[in-house]
């Protein structure tokens, strides 16, 4: 465990967790005499959050008194605040494999060892309650309801200890809680914003990061990259959007571009809280609420994710929350706004379907200035050519 006293924002429960191993060679001479299970990607983006400290206090997968707690409460059991069970699924034959065993081997699809687990615990959740309790149906149109139902019926809880990353994509930019802190440290920022994004920043986005931005010293630009949905835009032609939006509209000495090894749960109002917690855990103090955050299809209301901090205490989240609203281009404004701000008639605002942006893209048209920034319209229509088969 590393402790953090430095950062002007403490880590979630206090201490900030390290769950990589001090030594990786004899970590993995050990796992070859344990029996083992393969884990899926989204296992493995959960074994990098919790190794980098970014799923603080966790240090592994949660046992049964903490999963009904945050079922039940939106809390684990001693009382902290925490709104997603984090857990390792395991079906029938995978379970008969290791139910004697006191540690196991995970693998990735690639029959490496990436980490140990200490058994601690081996539990079969009402996974149906979880759904509702979660994410608000029990629909198998809803992605992680039916990676749920359909990965296993065995949930096994206990800590970990990982050998070494186990998400490898952008190396560069996966700087992890400890790094992100020393990074405000060195850089005098105080007061940091944290967005969530699993899109390209167009110009809605790029209009409330900059109104956030002139509150804070630092803006820190965190895209989900782990695992997301099959339609999602690819992790790589977004980052090549992340690093345009931010060098040619943004002063470079007040912001970060880092990203979160995390897999998408689409948990609307739970995961906006997750989501939370987790900048926290990186330094932030502050965080950016968008409407829909985390949504998927109709499961949740337009607000909801916002609505769903009134159930909390500000000093016991420990970070502060921005909320806010749709935001579009005003003709008659003659700039970006929001129903906060705009008197005028919608018939005056320039919206677009993600539909209508889609068939442009892939026609080659460049969606109005006023909806998307041209540099970033051609990286996404770039990526769509490469796409279709010639």
């Amino acid at each position: 465990m590393i402790s953090n006293d430095k950062c002007s924002i403490s880590p979630h429960g206090g201490t900030l967790i390290n769950c990589f191993s001090d030594n990786s060679d004899e970590l993995s001479q050990k796992a070859k005499k344990l029996t083992s299970i393969t884990v899926s990607k989204r296992v493995l983006c959960d074994l990098e959050m919790i190794a980098i400290g970014a799923f603080s206090p966790l240090g592994g997968f949660v046992d049964k008194k903490d999963y009904d707690s945050i079922l039940e409460k939106t809390r684990l059991s001693n009382g902290l605040i925490w709104p997603i069970p984090i857990t390792l699924q395991v079906n029938k034959t995978q379970y008969e494999s290791i139910k004697n065993q006191k540690e196991i081997a995970l693998k990735n699809d690639q029959n490496e060892t990436v980490a140990v687990l200490t058994l601690k615990e081996i539990y079969q959740p009402e996974q149906k309650k979880e759904a509702l309790a979660i994410f608000k149906t029990t629909d198998l149109n809803h992605p992680a309801v039916k990676y749920l139902f359909e990965t296993g019926e065995y949930y096994l809880a206990g800590d970990i200890k990982v050998l070494n990353h186990t998400y490898d994509e952008f190396p560069d930019y996966n700087l992890g809680c400890v790094k992100t802190r020393e990074i405000f440290l060195e850089k005098g920022w105080k007061k940091i914003v944290a967005f969530q994004t699993r899109n390209p920043v167009h110009r809605a986005h790029e209009y409330l990061l900059k109104v956030a931005l002139e509150t804070v010293d630092g803006l820190m630009l965190h895209p989900t990259m782990g695992e997301t949905k099959g339609d999602d835009i690819p992790a790589k032609v977004r980052m090549k959007c992340y690093k345009t939006i931010l060098e040619k509209y943004f002063p470079l000495n007040r912001t970060l571009l880092c990203i979160m090894p995390a897999s998408m749960r689409y948990a609307g109002p739970a995961e906006a809280v997750l989501h939370a917690i987790i900048r926290k855990n990186y330094g932030c103090t502050h965080f950016i609420v968008g409407r829909d955050h985390a949504g998927v299809g109709n499961y949740y209301g337009t607000y909801d994710a916002q609505k769903i901090f009134d159930n909390f205490k500000q000093e016991e989240l420990g970070i502060s929350l921005l909320f806010f609203e749709h935001s579009f281009y005003c003709k008659s404004c003659d700039g970006m706004a929001s129903f906060k701000t705009c008197p005028h008639d919608p018939s005056n605002h320039v919206t677009l379907s993600g539909t209508k942006v889609r068939e442009m893209l892939r026609a080659g048209e460049i969606p109005p200035i006023e909806f998307t920034r041209p540099e970033i319209a051609q990286i996404l229509i770039n990526s769509m050519k490469e796409k279709i088969p010639t």
